[in-house]
């Protein structure tokens, strides 16, 4: 691969250790996809945030990159971590929270923005055809699919290092080529719901693996098409769907999806039938328009006892919507901000089953989470959710 004078000094621990690391970390990745050189990136974004995840090995490196120097040379955000600092914060072991702190604080010394949360594009939207180096699955198929940005599925290494370096190694869909749809998809049905395209999603990413589909018959909003996107990314490779059937009439693998299709796929992600203590919305983190949709919902109503009602956001949104948050919180739910249900210790607080609007949550869950789950549109969560 092809280096500049200033990448092979910094290769050469010339201008540190940190910054020594993080190109070896890219060189490492460019050499193992072919790539022939790196390219500037306008923005990174970070998955390795969370201290359940993280653990505390992971602490040491990051104060290692942190006190040797390392500061992000491109604008850098942060996934969500383990707990919101109003509500769960209060819930958890002062040791838990502090080690989470701490994590932020070593990421806001490397100049790495603390947003947490998983929808950096409702922050700031990237344009098309700018390069990103993100490593949150969802965001990065909403990113290449509706706004047409570019960015490769990266890990949380390569995501801090394409921050600190502010470039990233030039293949797979950072390349034209490589970015055009290699199967058709007809889906046969109607889909009436955002559990519809999560289901989707769920199907299609274990076939396709890391093929990239073009859709016919798919109408959805950008909402569902987040489901959508964020669906595949879990049950498969993805990193982009196009939403036109391709202009030239290419010879395309073909995939249809039928009815029985989705109904299978949903009722893979219902692993009970006991009622929820815990209904959760917001994975990928709420839009605007999601969080007016659930205020509408739960309007006049209360959450019945015995039960929590989460809804996960950004900081950004919840302060935009706040007469919409007001209404939801006045019901007895909880409008949490840089957090998830999948990155948090949902079990020690004594959840054992809940329920979600979230494909990508209803897949994860029993594994990471060890909960039982179901799946169902947010309709229904708010009914289950609150007093008739």
């Amino acid at each position: 691969m092809y280096l500049t004078k200033q990448e092979e000094r910094m290769l050469n621990g010339e201008q540190g250790w940190a910054y020594q690391v993080a190109m070896k970390i890219l060189v490492r990745l460019g050499d193992l996809y072919g790539a022939t050189r790196l390219i500037p990136v306008q923005s990174a974004h970070l998955s390795g945030v969370s201290y359940k995840h993280l653990g505390d090995a992971a602490i040491g490196f990051l104060n290692e990159v942190a006190s040797k120097g390392g500061k992000a040379q491109t604008k850098a955000t942060l996934n969500p971590s383990s707990f919101d600092p109003e509500y769960l914060v209060k819930r958890y072991s002062k040791e838990r929270c502090e080690k989470q702190q701490r994590i932020t604080q070593l990421y806001q010394k490397m100049l790495i923005q603390p947003t947490l949360t998983c929808t950096p594009y409702y922050l700031e939207k990237p344009k098309p055809g700018q390069h990103l180096a993100w490593s949150e699955s969802s965001a990065v198929v909403y990113a290449n699919s509706v706004l047409g940005a570019w960015t490769n599925r990266e890990g949380s290494p390569s995501a801090l290092a394409a921050a600190l370096v502010g470039k990233t190694p030039d293949y797979g869909v950072h390349q034209l080529q490589n970015r055009r749809p290699t199967v058709l998809i007809k889906v046969e049905t109607g889909l009436k719901t955002e559990t519809d395209y999560g289901a989707l999603g769920i199907h299609l990413g274990k076939l396709l693996k890391d093929k990239i589909p073009a859709f016919e018959g798919l109408y959805g909003s950008d909402d569902e098409l987040k489901q959508l996107g964020a669906a595949m990314a879990s049950s498969g490779m993805t990193a982009m769907f196009h939403t036109r059937r391709p202009r030239k009439q290419e010879k395309l693998e073909k995939i249809s999806v039928e009815s029985k299709d989705i109904e299978e796929a949903t009722s893979s992600l219902c692993t009970t039938t006991e009622a929820p203590n815990l209904v959760f919305l917001g994975c990928p983190h709420c839009s605007g328009s999601e969080v007016k949709r659930v205020a509408g919902l739960i309007k006049g109503k209360k959450v019945r006892e015995g039960v929590e009602l989460w809804v996960c956001t950004s900081r950004r949104i919840r302060e935009r919507m706040r007469s919409h948050v007001d209404t939801i919180e006045r019901a007895g739910g909880h409008v949490l901000c840089d957090t998830c249900v999948l990155v948090t210790w949902i079990k020690d607080l004594n959840v054992h089953t809940f329920m979600t609007n979230s494909a990508k949550t209803a897949f994860y869950a029993p594994t990471l989470n060890e909960v039982a789950t179901t799946l169902a549109p947010a309709t229904n969560c708010i009914k289950v959710a609150c007093k008739s």
